[in-house]
């Protein structure tokens, strides 16, 4: 296989005068405030309209602690097993040159062009109580479809591409000299893996792991198909949001959506400050 060469982009000087410039500054940033500033602002003056006392009541209501908890559990399950997949994927596709390696490839992008829906219905259809697997599972008291593993499994599929995809290009960039020289001093592969290529790729597995924990705790359609919305029990946040705001209780919809808004908030700025840091990495 043969590595990307790492070459610098040459740099091409803007011949656009300064209105033109202007403009496509001013136009990208109102397009930002419109999509992006207003609407998120929005759900925290919804959150707070009727004070804090109201959003603090609804964020300890026991039905949204049960929503955090859930969410929370599932993410803390979904993204070290996307971590382990992604750091194997990646290591298979960059180092070694097999038969079904495209084929491996296209299916790391499958969730990406698959509806979230028809994920949680192949689960249903698979372990549900009239699926494939389903009466052998109802036999033996397992339950996975309508509780915790099914929202696991769900999220899984969903997320599994995000930490893979930002070590490929890296991994391929980063090439195999470093790992070579290792391996002939006489490193095993576990070592090569653990002082060469992870600190080579760290802010890549950094942002990675940010970007599938963040649609992990955010993700609606598989999880709503596999939950049943049973209530304080398979209901996570996305979930419970969308209950409180058909029921009318804006304020604890709000309240309960501003948690995740604050987690894509903070998601956005760590991964900047990573990129940042790799950029001066890079520079030196």
């Amino acid at each position: 296989m043969t590595d990307i060469p790492n070459t610098p982009t040459p740099s091409v000087p803007l011949t656009e005068s300064r209105p033109v410039r202007v403009l496509a500054v001013v136009a990208a940033l109102g397009i930002l405030a419109a999509f992006l500033v207003l609407p998120l602002g929005s759900v925290f003056a919804q959150a707070l309209a009727k004070g804090t006392g109201a959003f603090l009541e609804a964020i300890r209501e026991p039905d949204a602690l049960a929503a955090i908890r859930l969410t929370l559990l599932v993410a803390a399950i979904a993204v070290p097993a996307n971590l382990i997949f992604g750091i194997a994927a990646a290591w298979a596709i960059t180092r070694f040159d097999f038969r079904g390696r495209n084929l491996l490839i296209s299916l790391i992008d499958l969730p990406f062009s698959v509806s979230p829906v028809i994920s949680g219905l192949v689960w249903v259809l698979l372990f549900g109580a009239h699926g494939w697997f389903g009466p052998w599972l109802a036999a033996h008291g397992l339950k996975i479809v309508f509780a915790v593993p099914g929202l696991v499994l769900a999220t899984i599929f969903v997320t599994f591409p995000f930490v893979a995809r930002e070590l490929i290009p890296l991994m391929l960039a980063q090439g195999r000299d470093e790992e070579e020289a290792a391996l002939t001093l006489g490193a095993g592969w576990f070592t090569i893996m653990r002082r060469v290529t992870l600190p080579n790729v760290r802010n890549g597995l950094l942002a990675g792991i940010l970007l599938c924990n963040a649609r992990a705790m955010g993700e609606f359609g598989a999880v709503s198909v596999v939950s049943g919305h049973i209530r304080g029990l398979t209901n996570t946040m996305p979930l419970h949001i969308e209950i409180l705001y058909n029921e009318y209780d804006y304020v604890g919809a709000f309240a309960v959506a501003s948690l995740l808004a604050l987690l894509a908030l903070v998601t956005l700025v760590v991964k900047a400050l990573l990129e940042r840091g790799h950029r001066r990495t890079g520079a030196h």
